[in-house]
């Protein structure tokens, strides 16, 4: 079974009949929540409807590549997306979600659903997906519109009205053309803010040179230690510069081992865990730690407004 990262501690993955009690343990957690707004078939009162309506989208999968996922925080199912339908005539798709207002405010739909996208279009090859939504249901709105999905008609014929909202192939995968670029440029200044540490096999070191470009003017390292400390970049640079090249800390690499890279338009943030390795005053080490960067578009590209940092070992 795969699971797909959506932040610190989330991720998306399938949903199988057999995850049944956990499914109604998470309805029974959102119920009056989600009500209004999903359809009443979906809304499992006990155990074997829940089994049921599991196996139902597990049936579709099969069909046609539809199905249902879920979005666990922390380990707990809180929520997921799903496709409603899939027409593989028309090639139309409709998506859906459902989420624990607990759990609300992350994004973590914004980017369930994008992955649903992905594979709508870059594996079913699908012409185009909708989003069926209540007109008075606001954050199911503006996760539409955060997607890039765009209003196509009102529908008043019911009792509550609705409004639908849809993306063609073509939009969306310029869409993400164009986010994947930025994440590309990013993961350099990522790449290259490790890098710059390194003096291994006798590099010459200079941090503030290598470094000053990639933030903006004003911007901060956050040091989680005992008490947290907060430093200017210039600060936070010079005592590290001199420990590079007085001769205490040789053959220093330090670089990347995973990363997560959210964009939101002109902003984003990147959580990664790093390794680091080398001889301080003659004793070998290895370490390592995590780092959050936020960053911000400017007129010259994305640049760094503020690190924290996190360092797992002494060294």
């Amino acid at each position: 079974m795969y699971a797909r990262p959506l932040g610190p501690g989330a991720h998306l993955a399938p949903l199988e009949p057999w995850q049944a009690a956990e499914f109604l343990a998470n309805l029974d957690r959102c119920r009056t929540h989600i009500a209004p707004w999903v359809g009443r078939s979906f809304v499992a009162t006990d155990l074997e409807s829940a089994e049921a309506v599991l196996r139902r989208y597990w049936d579709a999968q099969a069909l046609t590549g539809g199905g249902v996922h879920g979005i666990r925080l922390d380990g707990v199912l809180v929520g997921g997306v799903m496709f409603v339908s899939i027409d593989t005539v028309t090639g139309v798709a409709e998506v859906g979600c459902w989420l624990e207002p607990a759990a609300q405010g992350r994004g973590l739909v914004t980017r369930a659903v994008g992955m649903l996208l992905d594979r709508a279009f870059g594996e079913r090859g699908l012409r185009r997906v909708i989003w069926d939504t209540r007109s008075d249901n606001v954050p199911s709105i503006s996760t539409a519109r955060r997607l890039g999905l765009t209003f196509q008609e009102a529908d008043d014929s019911g009792e509550h009205p609705r409004e639908i909202w849809s993306i063609t192939a073509d939009d969306w995968l310029g869409r993400r053309s164009s986010q994947s670029s930025d994440e590309d440029q990013i993961d350099a200044l990522g790449a290259a803010f490790f890098d710059a540490f390194t003096n291994a096999d006798g590099r010459k070191v200079d941090l503030a040179g290598a470094l000053e470009s990639s933030f903006v003017p004003g911007a901060v390292i956050v040091t989680h230690a005992d008490p947290v400390r907060t430093e200017s970049l210039a600060n936070f640079l010079m005592p590290r510069q001199k420990l590079l090249m007085d001769g205490e800390l040789t053959n220093f690499r330090e670089w990347e081992t995973s990363r997560t890279t959210l964009v939101s338009g002109d902003v984003a943030q990147r959580l990664v865990r790093f390794a680091k390795s080398g001889v301080l005053r003659g004793v070998p080490f290895t370490g390592g730690g995590a780092a959050c960067t936020q960053l911000v578009r400017t007129p010259a590209g994305w640049r760094i407004a503020a690190i924290t940092v996190r360092d797992d070992s002494s060294a």
